[in-house]
């Protein structure tokens, strides 16, 4: 019998599948949550008529629209009592439109009114410019970060030298400084400090000031002299010219700023030397 031929045995190496690719999640945007609740908002600045009324429907002469970045286009908003939306093309029948008026600069809205509260809160286009909604938190961080800048300033004017006091006072109080006791001074310093802080600190920084109180202090007593058309300072003992301000600066600014030239630090230190 013949042989049967025996079939080789091939040995393949084993091939790696390949590695399906990672699926990266796209992050989801969350859209910010909105709370139903009563709101408030408010006129912007010195200002609050007794009634105002913004735009509550769009027109050629007051454009009342939302631009949608997720569809690209403009939507046209309107206040419709008798509508759930703001938006024109998501109200439907006919529609009941209402007036938007602050009165005193004040605009109470309850959570009822959805509608009015979306348009003023979310789409009308006068919210940052003509009118401010008002949030009790942010209010609370203002208020505290004010009274915290406060009692900075009080603290620094306790601690104050009298002669910075003096030039700070000197700022809002003029010439009647000089005839005021120290007494009176640290009052009306402390008094600034505490009713308008931010000007105070930054008064009480500026190294002019001081220059510009011996400036005063020495024209009052004589020992230099302004001329008649506030240009020019003269010493008083011999009517030598010390130096001319620009036309459009205060004269005693631009005295300030001579004291800290290289000749204008001479005429400093003889007239401080001669105040004291």
């Amino acid at each position: 019998m013949a042989k049967k031929a025996t079939a080789k045995k091939v040995e393949v190496a084993p091939q790696e599948l390949p590695t399906p690719p990672k699926v990266v999640e796209t992050p989801r945007v969350k859209k910010p949550s909105w709370e139903i609740k009563d709101r408030t908002y408010l006129l912007k600045g010195p200002h609050t008529p007794v009634t105002h009324t913004i735009p509550s429907r769009h027109s050629r002469r007051y454009p009342l629209l939302w631009f949608d970045e997720e569809n690209g286009e403009q939507r046209e908003l309107r206040y419709a009592t008798n509508q759930n939306s703001p938006f024109v093309d998501e109200q439907s029948g006919e529609a009941t439109l209402g007036h938007i008026t602050f009165r005193d600069g004040v605009l109470s809205v309850p959570r009822e009114l959805q509608n009015l509260q979306k348009l003023l809160s979310l789409y009308h286009p006068l919210k940052g410019n003509k009118y401010t909604e008002f949030d009790s938190a942010v209010e609370a961080v203002e208020d505290l970060d004010d009274l915290e800048l406060q009692i900075d300033a009080l603290n620094a004017a306790r601690e104050m030298e009298i002669e910075q006091a003096e030039a700070i006072v000197r700022v809002e109080q003029g010439t009647k400084v000089s005839s005021m006791k120290s007494s009176e001074i640290k009052r009306d310093l402390m008094m600034m400090a505490k009713e308008n802080p931010a000007l105070f600190l930054n008064l009480a920084n500026d190294e002019n000031v001081g220059l510009r109180n011996v400036a005063i202090k020495a024209v009052e007593m004589g020992i230099i002299k302004l001329s008649q058309d506030q240009r020019s300072f003269h010493w008083g003992s011999n009517d030598r010219k010390l130096m001319t301000a620009p036309f459009d600066e205060n004269p005693y600014s631009a005295m300030a700023a001579f004291f800290k030239t290289d000749e204008g630090v001479e005429v400093y230190r003889s007239v401080e030397k001669m105040i004291k």
